[in-house]
């Protein structure tokens, strides 16, 4: 076994969008701002060792202890993408180890926490091998994990992290994501998300299938536009508390998205059957009971359900009982917003 000249191993999170990216352009581009929850519970935690090379450029990748070579061709993608910006990535053989805390491919972001990871572990190679240290470290990683995947950006802070230039956001970029810097209401500093698993084998259409899909949508200049009116007034609503303003908004959102896919050409139809029989139930809950419990969807079946942490008991109870059943093999994830990535132990 070669020896491992350096190593770093980094562990970050999924997110989830409340106002949905959707559409690109040029390499890794956002056509819409957008804005997400970092997730906790559900990460990637990767480790990358560097190993002497001689001849042509070996990558190995490892998932959950098993060889991947499905992985590397995304992987050598990246790397060529960032090696101007790097000039040692040339000079080493690579090795990289990773295991998800969730179901891969399944709608729950793993390409978004494991390009993030990714992106910071090179960060952190960069300094170890030549001494510099970034004044920047997690904005330039920000940069880097776009690269791999647009809304990796938005995984390199905890809580809500926006991505995309707009106005009513100071600092705000297409090239990497912004931390929310509001007065953020104390409702959705401890949101919770439970994800309830329709279906957990891989999505029928990529992300990157998805996002071409808005090429010469007939909706995409509208929906691009609405997209920056939708996160301005989401800013508004995320200082002042407003529940019933967040659920119309968030929903809004996530069935607009999937609008999108159900109306361009070729066309797609992600949600599952029980899918939709989860959302019915959300709503009779929330009317019978009053609760603020709503959804949003990534572009797959599995339904993110939000809602305060006050309401935790009472949510989970009722996820167990009733929603549980909807779920492929009875299983969810019970997650709320974190505080971000985190270095692990090399070991």
């Amino acid at each position: 076994m070669s020896e491992v000249l350096f190593r770093a191993a980094w562990a970050s999170p999924s997110n989830i969008a409340l106002v949905k990216y959707w559409g690109k352009y040029g390499i890794q581009l956002p056509s819409n701002p957008s804005i997400s929850f970092t997730l906790s519970e559900c990460r990637t935690e990767s480790r990358l060792e560097l190993l002497p090379k001689s001849g042509e450029q070996q990558i190995e990748v490892f998932l959950d202890g098993e060889k991947k070579d499905s992985f590397v061709p995304k992987i050598e993608k990246f790397l060529q993408r960032i090696a101007p910006e790097f000039d040692w990535l040339s000079e080493f053989n690579f090795r990289l180890h990773t295991r998800n805390t969730f179901p891969h491919s399944s709608g729950i972001a793993s390409s978004a926490s494991g390009m993030s990871a990714l992106a910071l572990i090179i960060c952190d190679l960069h300094e170890q091998i030549t001494g510099e240290r970034f004044s920047d470290f997690h904005r330039r990683a920000s940069h880097l994990a776009r690269l791999g995947s647009g809304s990796a950006c938005r995984s390199l802070y905890g809580g809500l992290v926006s991505w995309g230039e707009h106005a009513a956001i100071a600092g705000s970029s297409q090239d990497y994501g912004t931390p929310f810097a509001g007065n953020l209401h104390p409702v959705f500093q401890d949101f919770q998300d439970c994800i309830l698993l329709v279906h957990q084998g891989t999505k029928s259409v990529s992300s990157t299938v998805g996002h071409d899909l808005m090429n010469g949508h007939p909706f995409a200049e509208k929906r691009f536009e609405l997209a920056g009116q939708n996160l301005a007034s989401l800013l508004n609503i995320l200082e002042s508390g407003d529940l019933e303003a967040f659920t119309q908004l968030v929903e809004s959102e996530a069935l607009m998205l999937h609008g999108l896919m159900m109306s361009s050409i070729p066309y797609f139809i992600l949600m599952k059957p029980n899918t939709l029989k989860i959302i019915e139930k959300i709503w009779d809950y929330r009317k019978q009971y009053g609760i603020p419990v709503l959804f949003t969807l990534d572009a797959g079946a599995n339904v993110h359900l939000l809602y305060p942490s006050s309401e935790k008991a009472k949510v989970e109870a009722w996820i167990e009982a009733e929603l549980s059943g909807y779920c492929e093999n009875k299983a969810y994830i019970c997650d709320q917003v974190g505080k971000g990535p985190f270095r692990l132990n090399n070991d």
